[in-house]
This record gives structure tokens, sequence and C-alpha cells, in this order.
């Protein structure tokens, strides 16, 4: 199958008006980097924004894969490229036919005529277009309204580009154009997806990962390390914080009232995420949370648990349930990661019966009286928290370690 160029068109952010230049650069950035594997392939722009690559004999299907994981990438095509002429016109059209899956029994031509110069009006262009079609195609009939194939034909001053088929891409905003945020990243199947949408909402994100070692073991570790790898697919790269938190954990567990232990968890986790983001100029907090999924996620725990961050908490999943969830881990290829049966710390220490509808006065009144230990607890956990720069694909040895 021939596809010459690929034609590609952005959303959101065409509507940012004066800072419309920053984010095309941001998405180009993006764009230049999924194609790196690629090497002939060429990013060309246009005035207004417009861009297409030429794939210069490079396999349509790799670019189509590196592209699916561009945020800000609206949907794009894959064309036809010939000089703006009536007969090669013609034959492209008929190519562009005769490479579809199968013959349709009914069409439209839809003409684009930015070059206003060519000698045929965009009217007539769709009869002769049309009619051209028809005579080689026995059976196929024109339908302006629904029709099973709709045949683009831009004419521009150099080139002429042909196509049908519109290829969705994740849209959003292009990474990073909307700052950096810290992605609390269990090893459960919530909080991959969470980064996603934060990612597709243009923000550039770093992962924290609490765990209790001995209680969980290097696979459960191994599990998160893969996890970010897999978002780093849609980022190039991504910082993984691993935060020691079994001194905590037991702590609590001594210390306090059971059925409190989790929201006290909870928020020494925010605490310490906090901090890492301050370290690493973050402006917002990620979280997988979905309303009343589980124990620590009804509203009131939500309120209480939020509080004892000062930073923004955003919650992509908060109204979505398990049903809508699991498909979209399945997409971005983090499905079958999160399922592995390895344990976290959030799964340790559960109370039989944890509060649901906790008090902010009694959660502050508990955390007065660990004052002389919780505090510094946070700040060692935050001083020996390892950070990993990990990259898709690389399964060696070479992360770096900060």
């Amino acid at each position: 199958m021939r596809t010459d160029v690929i034609l590609l068109r952005f959303g959101e952010l065409m509507l940012k008006g004066r800072n419309r230049s920053r984010f095309e650069n941001q998405i180009v950035q993006q764009i230049k980097r999924v194609l790196k594997p690629l090497p002939k392939a060429a990013l060309r722009t246009e005035s207004y924004g417009r861009m297409y690559v030429e794939l210069n004999g490079e396999s349509y299907e790799e670019a189509e894969k590196a592209l699916g994981k561009v945020f800000g990438l609206l949907s794009f095509s894959p064309a036809i490229k010939t000089i703006p002429d009536m007969k090669a016109i013609e034959e492209a059209v008929l190519l562009a036919m005769n490479r579809l899956p199968r013959t349709p029994q009914t069409f439209k031509i839809s003409v684009r005529r930015v070059n206003k110069q060519f000698p045929h009006e965009t009217f007539e262009l769709h009869r002769l277009l049309g009619g051209h079609v028809l005579k080689h195609f026995d059976g196929l009939k024109v339908d302006v309204h629904e029709p099973e194939v709709d045949l683009h034909v831009e004419i521009r001053h150099l080139e002429t580009f042909v196509y049908s088929e519109s290829v969705p891409g994740p849209g959003g905003f292009p990474l990073g154009s909307n700052g950096r945020a810290m992605l609390m990243l269990s090893g459960g199947i919530d909080s991959p997806v969470a980064g996603w949408f934060a990612m597709k909402r243009g923000l550039r994100i770093e992962a924290v990962h609490f765990h209790s070692y001995p209680y969980t073991s290097e696979r459960a570790k191994q599990k998160v390390i893969d996890l970010t790898r897999s978002l780093a697919e849609y980022a190039g790269s991504i910082h993984l914080h691993l935060v020691p938190f079994t001194d905590i954990q037991t702590r609590l567990k001594e210390t306090c009232r059971e059925n409190l232990i989790i929201t006290l968890m909870r928020r020494a986790m925010f605490r310490i995420t906090e901090q890492l983001a301050e370290r690493r100029e973050a402006l917002a907090i990620v979280t997988g949370e979905s309303l009343g999924q589980v124990a620590s996620q009804t509203l009131a725990n939500m309120n209480v648990i939020g509080r004892a961050a000062s930073l923004p908490v955003l919650r992509p999943l908060v109204t979505m349930d398990k049903l809508e969830i699991i498909p979209l881990a399945q997409k971005i290829g983090t499905f079958s990661t999160s399922i592995l049966p390895y344990e976290d710390c959030c799964t340790l220490f559960v109370p039989k019966s944890p509060s649901t509808n906790p008090s902010l006065k009694v959660v502050e009144r508990q955390e007065q009286w660990m004052e002389e230990w919780l505090p510094e607890a946070i700040r060692e956990a935050v001083e020996r928290t390892e950070t990993l720069l990990l990259k898709p694909d690389d399964k060696s040895e070479e992360d770096r370690l900060f």
C-alpha cells in the first residue's frame, strides 16, 4: 500500500491564540522524538500550523504506531502526494480507491482548493473527479450525505494530497505544555491510567511509589518499574521516585487507632509526595482515586486525606468505575502488568473495618500525638527516596540513579 505522506491535525492547541506557537513547538519536539526510529521520515511544517510527515520509504505502519503516542495530535491521514495537475490528480484518486480494503458501494469527493489559481473551480472538480471514478468502478454510486468512503483531494500550490482515512490520535495538549505533576503510582490498574490522562492534558509527570520492603518483594518493585516504562512510551522518559515506607507503616500500626490507619497512611504519603514535588518543581499531585471504590476513596476520606497537601490534587478517574477504567488500561498497555499478583504497601496492615467517614479533627488530634516521630519519619523517607530515570523498552541496568 503506497503512502507518501501523513497529514497531521491538532485539536485544542489550535485555539491557543498568541500562545499557539509555544504549543506547536512542543508538539514538534514530541513528533520528532517518536519518529527517531524512522530516520528517513521527515516532519514538514507550513504556515497556519499545518504539518505533515514525509515517509521517504519508511513503514507507514510503524509511523502510525509512533504517532498514536503523541499527545495533542487529534488525528492523522495517510495520503498519496502528487503534483497539482488534473491528470496526475485523476491517477491519484483511482490509486486511492484501488487501495481500499474492499470496493465500497457509495462514495463522494471532497475537494479543498488552497491553490486558487488551479484551472478548475471546486464544484467543477467534484463533478470531474467523481465522474472519473465512476467510469472505472462498476456499480459505484455517489452519496454526498452518508458515503462509505469520503475521498479527500487537497490541492496546494506545489503539491496535491489524496486520502480517505482519518486515524484518531490521543488528542489533548502537547506533553509538558501545562507544567509538571507528581503521580502517586501504585501497582494497581487505576493510577497508570490516571497518569496517562494527566499527560494527555499536557502535564509532564514524575511517578512516586511507596514500598514496604521486606513486606513487599522485589517483584512488586519491578512491577512498578515496568508500569513506569509503559507510561514512558508516551513521554520518552519518566522519573520514578521509590519511597521507603516500612517504618511509617509499622509505627502507625503501633501508635494510632486501627480504623484510621489507612487515612493516616495516605496523609503521610501526600506529605511526602508534596515535599518531593517541591524539589522537582511540580505544581500538582495526581492520583488514581475513584469515588467510592475503596474505603479510603469515600468523599469523606478523600476530603480528610487531601487536606494534608497544599498542592492541587488532580483525580482524573474520580467519577469512573472499573468497567470504564479497565478498557483504558488495556488500550494504553498497562493492564497486563497491573494485574500481576505482586503485593504493594497499600495492601499491608489493612484493618478489618477501616473508617469511611473520618473526622478531620480526630485525625489531626491523632497526628498531634505522633508529633514526636511522624514529621522526622516523613523527612527521612524523603531523604532515603531513590530516583530512577526510566525509558521505554530499556530492560538493562542503565537506568540512571539519582
